[in-house]
């Protein structure tokens, strides 16, 4: 039971393409620290943390599962529920997955739904709106929250605000629900004074979410059903049931339900909220200089006014621009005006048309015992840095087309080589050769950091058979 406790609900499926070259597919803006020293995912989660809060379910894809874990234990949250959707199928089959596991324990729960992407800033006023919204979800409404304007915004949906509901004090019917706008179309709506952006976010009771899919959208429901009876759990997440969540359609929760249920409510607000949707509404929320800029890493400016300025890597000059944005990460720089911050995902979809790896991944790359990173890569070699956190190990595995040599830099790693266990420290090396069976673990208390030379005809990653993993990936 959760005690009247509201039931944070954070949907974590989004890449954030228009945040490229820093957010992509293998490690989107959710999981960066794009505002403050925490990633927008702690900074989500911790919103809804503490007094008069269940632990949050987190539904999101498998590749990101152990980030999200690391990220949510790294804020002190405690007892969540990870569920892993198979494939992707827009927010309603997972904020249906979310509400048949929150109605086996209590029906009449308040679930809040958000994404694990957005800021808000005036977090007690967000408190005040919730205790409006959870009123008028206990009494049966869909509630949503409705931001107040700043201006005439044409990437945003729009609410109509209706007349004021006799259950619950600042909360409104809905009259109707808009697309985004065009620029006179949005213009009218800011001056007009009726209409809202649509936040996205969703309160209402588990046992009313499942009815209005029942009436609505009632082909969802015996998919997801099924999958959430199929689930398995596996260390620390929920595994939803893969056949059955595939043949549920793709929609979201606005289109399945908000915009059809006669029970839609909305609680107007001015949060400071954005969805961190641009570098534009990143320029608009950041700490800005006597000129108007911000500038984030290894920055220098001259003559610079009103732009975005980020590297995460190296040395970035901007001079003489007005209106820019500069974002340089290790492989990849964008420049562009603010003005054109939309057309950053026309970049990513010529990316991935042409099959470059820059589209949807960072030379980063991100496993649940750590990471690693290319250093050079040529013909039948590459080099690469191997960062192995206390505690964690590699999978057992063999390559069928390349040899390794392992030399550790920092930390002492313990290395399985066929029937051989060898204990490797600081400036020791060991050959692993074509065809070996071999594991890498840190035993220590330290990161445990290795150059990896690679040599062989062929050296893409998925050269690896794995005989046996602690992270289920066999």
């Amino acid at each position: 039971m959760t005690e009247n406790r509201i039931v944070p609900i954070i949907l974590s499926g989004g890449s954030g393409t228009r945040l490229w070259p820093v957010s992509r597919e293998s490690f989107p803006k959710q999981l960066w620290p794009l505002l403050s020293e925490r990633t927008l995912m702690q900074e989500t989660a911790l919103r809804a943390h503490g007094p008069g809060f269940a632990p949050p379910i987190v539904v999101c894809n498998n590749e990101h599962r152990f980030l999200i874990a690391e990220q949510l234990r790294d804020a002190g949250i405690s007892g969540a529920r990870i569920v892993l959707e198979p494939v992707g199928r827009n927010s309603a089959p997972a904020i249906a997955a979310a509400a048949l596991l929150v109605a086996e324990d209590d029906p009449e729960s308040v679930m809040w739904i958000m994404a694990a992407d957005a800021s808000i800033t005036d977090t007690a006023a967000l408190q005040v709106a919730l205790a409006a919204a959870a009123t008028a979800a206990r009494a049966g409404y869909v509630v949503t929250f409705g931001m107040q304007p700043t201006a005439p915004e044409t990437g945003y949906g729009y609410i109509e605000v209706g007349d004021p509901l006799r259950e619950a004090d600042g909360v409104y019917g809905v009259a109707r629900f808009l697309e985004k706008p065009s620029a006179e179309t949005a213009a009218r709506f800011v001056s007009g004074g009726r209409h809202l952006w649509n936040s996205g976010m969703f309160v209402f009771t588990a046992r009313t979410l499942l009815q209005e899919l029942e009436t609505h959208a009632p082909a969802i429901l015996p998919a997801v059903r099924q999958s959430v009876a199929d689930r398995q759990t596996d260390l620390d997440f929920i595994r939803l049931g893969v056949e059955a969540f595939k043949d549920c359609p793709s929609i979201s929760i606005d289109y399945a339900v908000a915009e059809r249920t006669s029970r839609a409510a909305v609680v107007p607000a001015n949060l400071g909220w954005s969805d961190v949707g641009s570098w534009s509404a990143l320029w608009e929320l950041g700490t800005k200089d006597a000129d108007g800029n911000v500038a984030l890493g290894d920055v220098f400016l001259e003559g610079a006014e009103n732009c975005y300025v980020r590297s995460d890597g190296m040395l970035t000059a901007v001079v003489g621009l007005k209106d820019v944005v500069v974002v340089v990460t290790e492989d990849a720089v964008l420049a562009m005006h603010r003005a054109h911050a939309q057309d950053v995902k026309k970049i990513v979809e010529r990316l991935k048309a042409a099959r470059r790896p820059e589209a949807v991944a960072h030379n980063r790359c991100y496993r649940p015992w750590g990471y690693y990173e290319s250093l050079f890569q040529g013909e039948r070699c590459q080099v690469k840095r191997i960062v192995v956190n206390p505690g964690r190990q590699l999978s057992l595995q063999s390559h069928f087309h390349r040899a390794e040599h392992w030399v550790v830099v920092n930390g002492t790693a313990r290395v399985t080589r066929d029937s051989q266990t060898l204990i490797v420290r600081e400036n020791e090396s060991v050959y692993l050769p074509l065809g070996c069976v071999h594991r890498l673990e840190n035993p220590g208390k330290i990161p445990l950091t290795l150059i990896e030379v690679q040599s062989g005809a062929y050296l893409g990653e998925d050269d690896i058979v794995r005989l046996e993993d602690t992270y289920g990936r066999v």
